[in-house]
């Protein structure tokens, strides 16, 4: 398909670990935010919640597309793309003067997003060989992207009280800036290909819809609920459309998503795992969040701030996962880093209504940073082991899709749960036990993350079947390519 020179595998790590960074933190960066962008754009209180949610809409409805997308285009090339569209959208976020504006300024970002997040993951399983070199990479990669959700909260608090709330869009330009100059001073451009696999249109306009429709029905329900007809239209055609998705797969030359990638038991058992994590881990950041806020009566810098534990915890949890993971298959790491993440969650569920930071969160953050450090650090291995680099975008389009996926759903379900429990009491005792259901539920979703590990995952890497489709052979792509570097 594409040859690429590994260029310096360093600059490649550098400029996927900066931009996975700055797409996670923007996942949650705006939510401390909210309050003072409503005051100042006179966003109406329904609309307000557009702010994260067309975000997480277009990032999670594009991904499958800008995988495939940068199979056939080029890593580099999608990569630079989607940065300098995210680039922009943020400095458009940042200069909005009416709701409409920063709301297309969010839907750009996600759209920059989700074609240069599956590109960098894609870039660093092609720079670093299978085996301890890639798990290490990913290693840093995954820490990076789940440290970047979990700062996200702590930036927007201390930018929304001391800088102002435009800042938590302006904040974005110096990471873009950075990973942009990384790729171009390491990253060789790609041979453009004479004869190229057509997109794949109508698989496009199927997942894209599908996706889009699946995470739009679901975010709603916190204005719609999960009985309207509305919820209930919305999801039925996101239903109709991905089933149509895979008929057309199934029948397609050249798929957005080849359909055999997932009879392989390493790519299911991490796309079911990191669906699972994620919305356990989103979820628990939601609570935990509300709880430190409207029960402890903590201010936004100070939430922000007590995050830092659960880092530090989750920094610690990605450097005993890549030792694991570098010497033995991703399984070692993920079960027992499951069952800790479960622990830690089980532990906060059983925060009080007149407890305190040092009571209540410092040690359950811990617990739980160091299990999620033990999980995500080597599921992104897991999802890649076995593909060709032709195939890298795919599969990380389709674990990046499962991520989005799980931590929109979950957080909708779970936030639900927690409503449902809590009823239209608003005292904190009440709030508290609410958000105490949710994070009971999110502990049981690791269990259950846990235990699809153990019955998916292959115990060793030896004798992993290559799931690819077969590639060109070298005098195939040496007929297709004319050496017309982009």
């Amino acid at each position: 398909m594409y040859r690429n020179s590994p260029g310096r595998p360093g600059a490649v790590l550098a400029a996927a670990a900066v931009a996975q960074f700055v797409f996670a933190l923007d996942m949650s960066v705006v939510n401390v935010a909210l309050p003072a962008i409503r005051t100042a754009l006179g966003f109406a209180p329904l609309d307000l919640s557009w702010v994260v949610h067309v975000y997480a809409l277009t990032f999670g409805g594009f991904l499958l597309l800008g995988g495939r997308a940068c199979d056939l285009y080029g890593r580099r090339r999608m990569f630079l793309l989607g940065l300098t569209v995210f680039g922009v959208c943020s400095l458009a976020g940042g200069l909005a003067q009416a709701p409409w504006q920063l709301i297309a300024a969010r839907a750009g970002q996600g759209l920059g997003a989700a074609a240069a997040a599956p590109a960098a993951l894609a870039m660093l399983t092609t720079a670093f060989p299978e085996g301890p070199a890639r798990v290490r990479a990913l290693g840093v990669w995954s820490a990076v992207n789940a440290a970047g959700g979990a700062l996200g909260v702590l930036a927007g608090g201390l930018l929304t009280e001391y800088a102002g709330w435009r800042w938590v869009m302006l904040v974005n330009l110096p990471f873009v800036a950075v990973a942009v100059a990384l790729v171009l001073a390491g990253v060789p451009a790609e041979a453009r290909q004479a004869l190229r696999e057509p997109l794949d249109v109508p698989g496009a306009v199927l997942a894209c819809g599908g996706v889009g429709l699946l995470v739009l029905g679901v975010v709603r329900t916190d204005t719609q609920g999960w009985g309207s007809p509305t919820t209930w239209a919305t999801l039925a055609a996101a239903a109709v459309l991905l089933a149509a998705f895979v008929f057309v797969e199934s029948r397609s030359p050249a798929p957005l998503l080849r359909l055999g990638l997932l009879r392989s038991r390493w790519v299911a058992g991490a796309n079911v795992l990191v669906f699972l994590a994620a919305a356990g881990q989103f979820a628990a950041f939601y609570f935990v969040s509300l709880y430190m806020q409207q029960v402890l009566g903590m201010g936004a810098a100070a939430t922000g701030a007590a995050f830092l534990p659960f880092s530090a915890g989750l920094v610690a949890g990605t450097v005993v996962a890549t030792r694991i993971t570098a010497a033995r298959a991703p399984r070692a790491s993920l079960v027992p880093g499951a069952l800790l993440a479960a622990a830690g969650l089980a532990w906060f569920a059983r925060i009080s209504s007149d407890g305190s930071f040092l009571a209540d969160v410092l040690g359950p953050s811990l617990v739980t940073g160091v299990g999620a450090g033990l999980v995500l650090a080597p599921v992104a291995a897991a999802a890649t082991t076995g593909i060709a680099s032709h195939e890298a975008g795919m599969a990380s389009g389709l674990m990046n899709s499962s991520r989005q996926l799980g931590g929109s759903l979950g957080l909708a379900v779970l936030a639900t749960v927690a409503a449902h429990h809590t009823g239209t009491a608003t005292s904190p005792a009440a709030l508290n036990d609410g958000y105490a259901l949710g994070l009971a539920v999110a502990a049981g979703l690791f269990v259950i993350a846990a235990v699809a590990a153990v019955a998916v995952l292959p115990r060793s890497r030896t004798g992993a079947p290559r799931t690819q489709a077969p590639a060109p052979t070298q005098e195939q792509t040496d007929k297709q390519l004319e050496g017309t570097a982009s």
